[in-house]
């Protein structure tokens, strides 16, 4: 039974159910598939507000938990000039598909087109994050790279959409950010005090996290990332990536331990309530979504990774230019933080269903990257 839940696990099987499911509720019944996401369950409480601002907590906190353990001594970003490449590719990820877009708006598109350029800029974890293990394996440099690269992605992309697509109705209020700041200052004194439970940090400091994010009209999904490396944990890494160390019995690896089940299964409800878009809903903005993700995201990444080799600051040891193009190539899986971009970039409903289907066809860049690992003989680390 545990083999069976590992192996549905190890290929996001729940993630992948729930967008199937999502794609024929909502062309078969959209009005009941909206209904059932939107309907609020308890006051303001609904499906989809659990699952993108409470859930999604979770699955970030889990993915800060990764990185922290691999900027550890022992780790794939250690020392820290090995993070310095990867976030300059981060930079390369975010501008090359904005320059694309916008060329291919001016080349074919329309000046009502042009707000769509904030949709290609971020890269969905959890695909990305299957597609490169199954491209990889799990002990492979290229998947800590990807997801530092992907977490400091979508951080980016939910500061565009506070920046550059304000709610009027909800203007920023950067003044409860002073709450995310003593989250962090109440984890610190937690850690301090030699706190063991990973509820402390989590309810205390992950509470006035989320709190602070939440009224400041941004998105909390980020609210563990800032608290989730103040868990006590190893002084040394020695487990490898995504693998469990039964002798680590430290916070970190216990809060990681006992979520990450729940996350990958609960990525179900994810798919569920996002992946709801009509398939009928194809336009120049799709194409210019999908053409920014293939060819923004390869080409922004590995120009600015290569770069940042050239000017003292290398790939992680081991490796190489190919696995470089594989990474910018799964970092083109637009979905998560797209859709949520798209919902703010355009007002008419029309051009939301033809930009969240871009970003929904980018998925198919994940058999692109299988593809391309197997002709290109990428050597799988487990």
């Amino acid at each position: 039974m545990k083999k069976r839940a590992n192996l549905l696990r190890e290929f996001s099987i729940p993630l992948i159910t729930g967008v199937i499911i999502a794609l024929v509720w909502a062309n078969l019944n959209q009005e009941g598939y909206h209904h059932f996401i939107h309907a609020r369950l308890m006051g303001p409480l609904s499906v989809h507000f659990l699952t993108n601002d409470i859930f999604m907590v979770f699955f970030f906190g889990i993915a800060a938990a990764e990185i922290t353990q691999n900027c550890m001594p022992g780790g794939d970003l250690y020392p820290i000039g090995r993070s310095v490449n990867p976030l300059l590719a981060t930079f390369g990820g975010v501008a090359g598909p904005v320059a694309i877009y916008l060329f291919l708006n001016a080349l074919a598109g329309s000046p009502a087109l042009v707000n769509g350029w904030g949709i290609p800029t971020a890269t969905d974890i959890a695909i990305s994050w299957l597609v490169a293990r199954l491209v990889f394996g799990n002990n492979h440099p290229a998947i800590s790279f990807l997801l530092l690269l992907a977490i400091v992605d979508d951080a980016i992309g939910l500061a565009i959409i506070a920046i550059f697509y304000p709610d009027p109705s909800q203007p920023v209020a950067p003044g409860w950010l002073l709450l995310t700041c003593a989250g962090m200052l109440a984890a610190w004194i937690l850690r301090c005090r030699k706190a063991k439970s990973y509820w402390s940090y989590i309810l205390l400091g992950g509470g006035l996290s989320w709190a602070g994010l939440h009224f400041s009209n941004l998105h909390p999904a980020l609210a563990l990332v800032p608290i989730v490396p103040f868990l006590p944990h190893p002084l040394r890494e020695e487990k490898e990536l995504f693998e469990e160390d039964p002798q680590d019995v430290s916070t970190l690896s216990t809060f990681e331990h006992e979520w990450k089940i729940i996350v990958d299964f609960g990525l179900f409800t994810f798919g569920l309530v996002n992946a709801g878009v009509s398939l009928s809903s194809l336009g120049p903005v799709t194409w210019f979504v999908l053409g920014a993700l293939l060819v923004g995201k390869c080409a922004g990444i590995s120009a600015c990774a290569l770069l940042g080799g050239k000017i003292g600051f290398p790939l992680p040891e081991g490796m190489e230019r190919r696995d470089l193009f594989l990474v910018g190539l799964i970092a083109g899986i637009g979905f998560t933080v797209s859709l949520f971009i798209a919902d703010q970039a355009f007002v008419d409903q029309v051009l939301q269903e033809e930009a969240k289907m871009g970003a929904l066809l980018s998925i198919g860049l994940s058999v692109i990257a299988i593809v391309a690992g197997k002709l290109l003989a990428i050597k799988k680390r487990h």
